[in-house]
């Protein structure tokens, strides 16, 4: 068992002149002062990728950047997942005793950063080298082609999307960290510019600028104890057209290996944070996860079961949707929002219950799965 010290998230969408190791910087500072710690007491260091800054040595990169002289440094490339995934290591680093205190850091200047089209460019990268990329597929056009067969195969349709992109604006709106912030519907969401059929872009995440850090240490800090109960990895394939099979892509078994090891079942859970790249994505890792029945998940949405108030409230800083997506930091932020709630810090935006947490974040096109389970003391 490991515990969640502190969190720092910047604000996401537009940096300007702020490089990728600033906005580390940025969130590391937040998160060491949340923890009450100061750099001389961190020793384990992990981070992510940057699209902006393909170091390949990013972790010393920003050691030397922060003025830290970690004992255990290491990046971390998973796309989506990176964020949980890093988290996870540092988890079985502090349990293994390799670490004491390890500072998890993410963040990208990708909307300042880079063009739009060097962003699509990096991101389709993920495609497979023979077989996809060279036909000119985005990311966006992968997932259009995942939720035509997510309509096909259990009748939803564009309307129960848009329910998952108003909910996750709705939660923004109270967010003042948050990219958007302005409520939008379900009318709006569908009469909105065609991106990938039939995902129009409020059915897609934005590009952003920002930051996000946690510290995992082996005792508990300054505020009530939220503990990393277990965490689990999935990777049943890498690239979408060798999927097994498109119902089923490994979310249920990866949070099911976590809930088994924490010793809890999905009736426990009282709150989730669920990656959220494009509404379609959201629907099927609720709807595999078990979180929803297949088809439902929108109709849930609508009916507030996802809500602040509701049963399973979720993704309440507003999701990749409308918080932002700045790369592996998006997912971070489900993190350090996961965080403030269970400590009872969430202010106005405070669920009524947050005991007992789900995450879990996916990597590529729904090809990698990491899944964690937190409870609060």
């Amino acid at each position: 068992m490991s515990f969640v010290l502190g969190s720092g998230l910047t604000r996401f969408g537009r940096h300007e002149g702020r490089t990728s190791l600033d906005l580390m910087g940025d969130a590391a500072t937040l998160a060491l002062a949340d923890a009450g710690l100061e750099r001389g007491d961190i020793d384990g260091l992990v981070c992510g990728y940057a699209t902006t800054l393909p170091h390949i040595m990013l972790a010393t990169v920003f050691a030397e950047h922060f003025g830290i002289r970690p004992d255990y440094a290491h990046a971390v490339q998973v796309g989506g997942a990176t964020g949980f995934a890093m988290v996870m290591l540092a988890h079985l680093l502090v349990e293994s005793g390799a670490a004491n205190r390890v500072l998890v850091v993410g963040g990208e200047n990708r909307m300042t950063g880079q063009t739009r089209d060097a962003s699509i460019q990096a991101l389709a990268q993920a495609g497979h080298a023979t077989y996809e990329v060279p036909l000119g597929a985005t990311i966006p056009a992968y997932y259009g082609l995942v939720a035509s067969h997510y309509m096909h195969a259990f009748g939803s349709t564009e309307s129960d999307f848009a329910e998952l992109a108003v909910l996750m604006r709705r939660h923004a709106v109270e967010h003042p960290g948050a990219q958007f912030r302005e409520p939008i519907t379900v009318d709006e969401v569908l009469a909105s510019r065609p991106i990938a059929t039939p995902l129009k872009i409020l059915d897609c995440c934005p590009v952003s600028d920002g930051a996000c850090a946690v510290i995992v240490g082996r005792e508990p800090g300054v505020h009530p104890p939220v503990s990393i109960r277990s965490a689990a990895q999935v990777h049943r394939f890498q690239h979408i057209t060798a999927a097994p099979d498109l119902t089923r892509y490994g979310a249920a078994e990866c949070t099911a290996k976590a809930l088994k090891a924490a010793g809890r079942t999905l009736d426990d859970i009282e709150c989730a944070a669920v990656y959220d790249s494009f509404t379609v994505t959201l629907a099927l890792l609720l709807e595999e996860i078990g979180l929803a029945p297949r088809g439902r998940s929108g109709v849930l949405a609508r009916e507030g079961y996802f809500s602040r108030d509701g049963r399973m409230p979720l993704n309440l800083h507003g999701g990749l949707l409308s918080y932002g997506h700045c790369g592996v930091a998006g997912a971070m932020a489900h993190l350090a929002d996961t965080h403030l709630q269970m400590t009872g810090r969430a202010a106005h935006r405070q669920a009524l219950r947050a005991g007992v947490a789900l995450l879990h974040g996916d990597g590529g096109v729904l090809s990698s799965h990491v899944s964690l389970v937190l409870e609060a003391a």
